[in-house]
């Protein structure tokens, strides 16, 4: 082979992996140049405050740094039918062009899956960015009632507050009175969780249906330290690292039956806190949002920005909290009506 020849092979393979190294970057040029100078709205399905609109607040900081083109976010709540409002508005107002984010609510399958009057989406069709943490949900009492343990609802009644019929803080309890016999009554009509969490510090109700038990760490882990509540059971397919001795809801079960229905039950927390955009954004958007997210996740000065309040993070990928979903639409109809009649029980 000549020089001149092998000059000129040399001169095209580094124009060829030259191309391949640029690839990556012009593929990211269209999704750059349209976010560019683009403000991006993330909604908030509660008011102020609580985990969910901590979380939004803290991804909304970081998030537009790691899109390409780097637009800004601005948080809006829309709080409203425990989180039918925001999800409606997601797949029927919102631009569905990826300026449109959301915090989810967990039981958003759930509703979609029995059909609940008023759900006007569908959520195989949002484009799922990930889930944040899979921290367990909690029923707990308060220091005051006396009950410590899962087993002293069997023999005592406990008053428990809810934001709504439709919440997990009316599910759980009254799934464990008709599986279990348990003692619970649910006090509901709270326009959120830190009012019921008020309820429990002048005494007008015993406790609180659910809660994140991130959500307990990073808001009121005084009440940890001070004892000031009792944790009764974890909500889950797994127990928590660090609650080793608290049972899962499923656990307490007494037959394959209600083994299914608390399962049920317990497996949304794999989308506990997850993040979506609306359906029919364009794929290279989609791919580019699931990976900043994925990147927000692991960032170190996000990382440290959630340890200043103890917001936990344990991040899961948009493939796997769309699975998880999905899952839960198709579950089976003796279980489905289980859970219309629980509900119907409060409407």
């Amino acid at each position: 082979m000549s020089v001149t020849m092998r000059h000129a092979l040399s001169a095209g393979m580094i124009l060829l992996a030259s191309g391949a190294a640029q690839a990556p970057a012009l593929a990211q040029t269209p999704v750059a140049d349209f976010y560019k100078s683009k403000t991006v709205e993330m909604i908030v399905p509660t008011s102020p405050g609580g985990d969910y609109d901590l979380r939004a607040r803290l991804v909304s900081r970081h998030l537009g740094r790691l899109i390409p083109g780097n637009p800004t976010i601005i948080v809006k709540n829309m709080p409203g039918g425990l989180g039918v409002a925001a999800a409606n508005y997601m797949y029927n107002v919102a631009p569905k062009d990826g300026t449109s984010l959301q915090i989810i609510f967990q039981n958003m399958p759930i509703l979609q899956a029995v059909k609940q009057p008023g759900v006007q989406f569908d959520v195989r069709k949002f484009g799922w960015l990930g889930n944040t943490t899979n921290t367990p949900n909690i029923i707990n009492s308060w220091h005051t009632t006396g009950i410590t343990k899962i087993e002293d609802v069997l023999e005592k009644e406990l008053i428990v507050g809810a934001p709504g019929a439709m919440s997990t803080s009316y599910i759980y309890p009254i799934a464990l009175n008709q599986t279990i016999g348990t003692k619970f009554k649910v006090v509901t009509g709270y326009s959120g969780g830190n009012l019921v969490n008020l309820a429990m510090e002048k005494g007008e109700v015993g406790g609180r249906g659910s809660n994140s038990w991130a959500s307990w760490k990073s808001g009121h882990p005084h009440w940890l330290t001070e004892k000031k509540i009792h944790l009764l059971v974890q909500v889950g397919l797994t127990r928590a690292a660090d609650l080793p001795d608290v049972p899962l809801l499923l656990e307490l079960a007494r037959n394959d039956a209600d083994r299914q229905f608390l399962m049920f039950l317990s497996a949304d927390m794999g989308i506990s806190r997850a993040f979506t955009t609306t359906p029919d954004v364009p794929v290279e958007r989609l791919a580019a949002l699931q990976k900043a997210f994925m990147d927000t996740m692991r960032d170190k000065e996000v990382l440290a920005d959630a340890a200043k309040t103890n917001l936990e993070i344990d991040p899961s990928d948009g493939d796997a909290t769309l699975k998880i979903s999905t899952m839960m639409i198709n579950t089976s109809p003796d279980v489905l009506e289980r859970y219309k009649a629980l509900i119907s029980g409060a409407q």
